[in-house]
């Protein structure tokens, strides 16, 4: 029965996120204004116990480092204890 709820509250957590997406695109595809923007952007790849980090300056490396750095935490956490 325990098993059960588990499977539960993570399909429902699945389809409260894809709704969320949604949502949210909608949302900003309705708000977009007409001026030009700076994007800035920051990713984490993690294969195995080593992070992959790439900014496109400085300030999103460091965002990534951060990312890295607590989405480490987390696997050891649910992983090993």
């Amino acid at each position: 029965m325990r098993g059960e709820a588990f499977i539960t509250a993570g399909i429902i957590l699945i389809v409260a996120g894809i709704l969320l997406t949604f949502i949210g695109g909608a949302i900003n595809a309705g708000s977009q204004s007409k001026e030009k923007g700076e994007v800035r952007t920051a990713g984490v790849v993690m294969i195995g116990p080593i992070p992959i980090i790439f900014g496109s300056d400085r300030e999103m490396a460091i965002t990534g480092v951060v990312l890295a750095l607590i989405l480490m935490i987390v696997a050891y956490l649910l992983f090993y204890r």
